[in-house]
């Protein structure tokens, strides 16, 4: 029977609820499955995926129907109310087409595809849940607007942290902060906002590279901290710097474990509060040399933590295309912090650290 990873076990998981397995083929799906309960769990989740996504499609195929109405006579109320009117349709409806619709995104994007990202026990930080309620209330306000001819929505956004590389205005954050933005900004802790270039996304190592490409952007001198490219030690002391809200929070910890979820050995396990804000955040040694970047949580453990280690962050900026590139892109091997008070060194980060906020 072998073992399967998640992927081929949801390929064969497709076959089966589509009835396209053999007799001995189903079998031994079904062998495998109740044998591994992590699988089953995923297994039924997947069930409730599958008949959620024809649902959604069903819908889809009425919201069609209504944007025909709307493009034929979109200034005549008339039409538009009496089809809410005899379709009986209303804000519930309109809520549930916006979580089905977020559930057939994840889905396409990959967000079901491996293990370390699906499990129940792990958190990528990111703010589906808040994006779900704004489209939720997107849709309210548009129900709302029929009868006023009032189109227009505000912009929907949300914000991580990000922090730059060099001085010539690389920014790293997670891949999972910015995959689907239409635009992303970085703002200073002066309030100054800046427009940034994506130019490279790793979705296996949840990092992205930003470049500011902002008229108004003027490069800081050096960064003052280096980047770590030996492992940490259990129980060595870590703090970090982020954005969980508008202005920079702080925190402080210890490594816990030389691996990340699932023995990942590119991501530690640290024991920080973190909170969907901090993703992207850099997480620093004693010294204030950067040993990783903060992109995941232990579901229902507070303070269990995760970090993307530096020696990804080192492997993805080899894989950048020459020809995206708008300047050096070399990592600074210099720390100027590490003789410095805690409070010295948090005083001078803070200019390098920036909130990502994904339009």
């Amino acid at each position: 029977m072998g073992k399967w990873t998640l992927q081929e076990f949801l390929e064969q998981a497709d076959r089966y609820l589509a009835n396209e397995l053999s007799t001995e083929e189903r079998a031994t799906f079904d062998q495998f499955r109740h044998e591994n309960p992590l699988f089953e769990e995923k297994f039924a989740q997947h069930q409730v995926l599958i008949s959620e996504i024809e649902q959604y499609q069903r819908r889809a195929e009425f919201k069609d129907t209504l944007e025909e109405v709307f493009d034929q006579d979109y200034r005549s109320t008339t039409v538009v109310t009496r089809l809410w009117n005899v379709l009986r349709i209303n804000g519930v409806a309109a809520a549930v087409v916006a979580i089905l619709s977020s559930l057939a995104t994840l889905y396409s994007t990959g967000y079901f595809s491996t293990i370390k990202r699906t499990t129940s026990d792990y958190s990528a930080l990111r703010r589906e849940v808040n994006n779900v309620k704004r489209n939720v209330n997107a849709q309210h306000t548009a129900i709302k607007n029929i009868n006023n001819n009032q189109s227009e929505q505000p912009a929907i956004h949300y914000g991580a942290t990000g922090f730059l590389l060099n001085k010539n205005g690389y920014v790293v954050t997670n891949y999972h902060v910015v995959n689907g933005a239409d635009s992303v900004h970085l703002q200073n802790r002066q309030g100054q906002s800046y427009k940034a270039d994506i130019i490279y996304k790793d979705m296996s190592k949840d990092l992205a590279i930003l470049h500011i490409s902002d008229s108004e952007f003027t490069p800081n001198k050096n960064v003052p901290y280096s980047f770590r490219r030996q492992n940490l030690d259990l129980g060595d002391d870590i703090f970090t710097i982020g954005y969980p809200r508008d202005e920079a929070v702080y925190g402080e910890g210890y490594l816990s474990s030389a691996t990340g979820y699932a023995g990942d050995t590119l991501a530690y396990q640290i024991s920080i509060p973190v909170n969907p804000g901090n993703s992207g955040g850099p997480v620093f040694d004693h010294y204030g040399n950067i040993i990783g970047i903060i992109s995941g949580k232990q579901k229902g453990i507070d303070g269990a933590g995760f970090a993307i280690k530096t020696e990804a962050l080192m492997n993805a900026l080899k894989e950048i295309p020459a020809d995206v590139l708008r300047g050096d892109v070399d990592l600074s091997e210099k720390n100027s912090m590490s003789s410095l008070s805690r409070t010295e060194q948090i005083k001078r980060l803070q200019d390098f650290i920036y909130i990502v906020k994904v339009y």
